[in-house]
């Protein structure tokens, strides 16, 4: 048995140095740690806003007193320590999918890990993508609403105005999305840079006015503070939460710069300019407990306080961005993976393959974003319905993070358990804490995260059931094979490519053209697309191919959950390695059911009913695969689900 530090212990990405960004120049390396800090600590960065407001928002009055202030400080602090730096800035930063992070890459690490599908990691990992897709929807409400109820510090009569420019603001950054970020993003990082400065430097200015507030550096008053409050320092706990809401970020687009850079941003730059600016804010209400207001803006001296307010929503639009960004990921990965219907992804630079934009995840985004903001109003509001579906997605992720640590990084059992155990009651403790805000709006993100996973449920239920029937009302591939050798069907030239999803059986768009056409092509290829849990596929095993008779060829094509499948450009390269293939010859076959509804389906009616309307919505094949629409005939059936 290994003991859990040692070499062979360590996560192969480790050894490797596979897909983590050591392969970076170390002149790229401080410009790809620069570029995160746009991309991804957007979320992280702008919790400053409203995290210790909220917290402190609890106490009235002669309850505030300075144990207060310096305890919640100390407990965000920590936080920020334990749960972003630990658990997933050196810990989980580590368990990467070919370089790719998120829960869905590491839910795919930990069925790799335990050899099979179960159904605790399925549920883990969908509910926590589930999760996930609730907070896809707050962070632009909240971020944005937080930086311009700084006009109230401006100017008590530019009230009414907060909430029309908050949904102008949403509007324009949705209807920018279809343009693509790529030139946004250039100036996304500067303007972090510079907001992370700021924020640095408005805390220390006022760290010297109560020097008490450095007592914060040492956990002991945060826990002093949850001892004598008991549940009530518990509650505030769920507040202190808002501090470290953006952490899955940093996990997440961790294959978009590696995770060096990544590490070396927070640690060197954003850690550092949050600890400051909360120890600052701390400060602040020290001196004047009425501060607790809106203690972020009155850091700002007078003169300053609209810059920091224009400075603040820029990086709130970026936080938003950030989200949307990932939200759009997250459905690209989760449609690969076969949890979504195929939607309609375009890709918006023709360089970044990672530049992508999903026209109904972004409608869907847009509408639940300003149906938040008309409801609560408020960032104080809108922050009772903040946290618990992060939370939930933190304990979703610590839990599968078990099954790689102990099966794929082959740790001792006991040493498995010390270390997840250890990140899990802390997330465990947040989540519980964040429960009393599900009266108070915490029903919302619950209630978006439980649609989701039943949609994704749904989905991956149906398309199995649906895929066994299609199998067991099928012919064998090589039964059909041999019938068609004796029955000599009339040959037409070129070559004709049938998608299919089971490589074993005939597929139904083949049988539906003999039945009704009563032809066969010289040249027969059975396609068979496959997602696999890697998030790309080297151009080398891209594809295998195998004779299944002199006129016959089964073709498998691999993509990563990462890609778009473009099957003709697969093709293209299969001809420079010897493929007779000529697009302009070749003709696409593809079945297209039309799904009633069935009383022994194995799902509820109301399921089925559900599977069936998600599959009006998913885009045609031909789209999905890039295929030529004039290459492409589809044979239509009916079939009972």
């Amino acid at each position: 048995m290994s003991h859990p530090l040692s070499k062979d212990a360590l996560p192969p990405a480790t050894l490797s140095g596979e897909g983590e960004g050591l392969a970076h120049s170390s002149g790229n390396f401080w410009v790809l740690a620069l570029g995160s800090i746009g991309v991804v600590f957007g979320d992280i960065g702008t919790s400053p806003l409203y995290a210790l407001q909220t917290a402190l928002g609890q106490f009235k009055g002669s309850a505030l007193g300075p144990a207060e202030v310096i305890g919640v400080v100390s407990l965000i602090i920590w936080a920020l320590l334990i749960v972003v730096t630990g658990k997933y800035v050196l810990f989980l930063m580590l368990a990467d999918n070919k370089g790719e992070g998120g829960i869905l890459s590491l839910k795919a690490l930990a069925q790799r890990a335990l050899g099979e599908k179960t159904t605790l990691v399925f549920f883990l990992g969908v509910a926590g993508s589930a999760l996930f897709s609730g907070d896809a929807m707050i962070t632009p409400a909240i971020s944005v609403l937080s930086a311009l109820e700084g006009l109230k510090q401006v100017d008590v009569n530019l009230a009414p105005y907060v909430l029309p420019a908050t949904i102008v603001i949403l509007v324009v950054l949705f209807g920018a999305q279809s343009r693509g970020t790529a030139r946004v993003a250039t100036f996304f990082s500067p303007i972090m840079v510079i907001f992370f400065a700021v924020n640095a430097v408005l805390g220390l200015v006022h760290i010297a006015s109560a020097w008490s507030i450095l007592g914060a550096l040492s956990p002991l008053p945060g826990l002093g503070f949850i001892h004598a409050h008991g549940a009530a320092g518990f509650i505030v706990l769920g507040a202190v939460f808002l501090a470290v809401t953006g952490a899955e970020a940093l996990y997440a687009d961790m294959g978009h710069f590696g995770r060096r850079p990544i590490q070396a941003a927070w640690l060197f730059i954003v850690l550092p300019a949050l600890v400051c600016n909360y120890l600052g804010q701390g400060a602040l209400i020290l001196n004047d407990p009425k501060a607790v207001a809106n203690p972020f803006y009155l850091l700002a001296p007078g003169w300053g306080l609209a810059p920091l307010i224009l400075l603040s929503t820029a990086a709130t639009v970026i936080a938003s961005q950030a989200v949307i960004t990932g939200a759009f990921s997250l459905a690209s990965q989760a449609i690969q993976l076969g949890l979504l219907p195929r939607l309609e992804i375009v890709h918006t630079s023709p360089t970044q393959e990672g530049q992508i934009f999903i026209p109904r995840v972004n409608r869907v985004l847009l509408i639940g974003v300003l149906g938040l903001v008309l409801l609560f109003r408020s960032s104080d509001a809108l922050a009772n319905a903040y946290g618990i579906a992060v939370s939930g997605t933190m304990v979703a992720t610590t839990a599968l993070a078990f099954f790689v640590v102990w099966k794929l990084w082959r740790w001792p059992l006991w040493a498995a358990l010390t270390l997840t155990g250890a990140f899990l009651s802390i997330d465990v403790g947040f989540f519980i804490a964040n429960l009393y805000k599900v009266v108070e709006g915490g029903w919302v993100p619950l209630t978006l995260g439980t649609a989701m996973f039943v949609v994704m449920w749904t989905w991956s239920r149906g398309s199995q059931i649906l895929m066994i029937r299609t199998h067991r009302d099928s012919i064998p591939t090589l039964d059909l094979i041999k019938m068609l050798d004796k029955s000599k069907p009339v040959r037409v030239p070129g070559t004709a490519v049938f998608l299919t999803n089971d490589p074993t059986s005939a597929p139904s768009s083949l049988m539906h053209n003999l039945k009704h056409n009563k032809v066969l092509h010289e040249r027969v290829v059975l396609l068979n697309v496959r997602t696999e849990t890697t998030p790309r596929v080297a151009a080398a095993s891209r594809y295998e191919k195998t004779s299944l008779s002199p006129d016959f060829m089964l073709v498998t094509l691999h993509f990563g959950y990462m890609e778009q499948p473009h099957i003709p450009r697969a093709l293209a390269a299969m001809r420079k390695a010897g493929l007779k293939f000529d697009i302009m010859t070749t003709s696409f076959f593809l079945g297209r059911r039309t799904l009633k509804t069935a009383p022994n389906s194995g799902m509820p009616l109301w399921q089925d009913k559900l599977f069936i309307a998600m599959t009006k919505q998913a885009a045609s094949a031909p789209d999905f695969f890039n295929l030529p629409s004039d290459r492409v005939v589809e044979l239509g059936a009916q079939m009972k689900v």
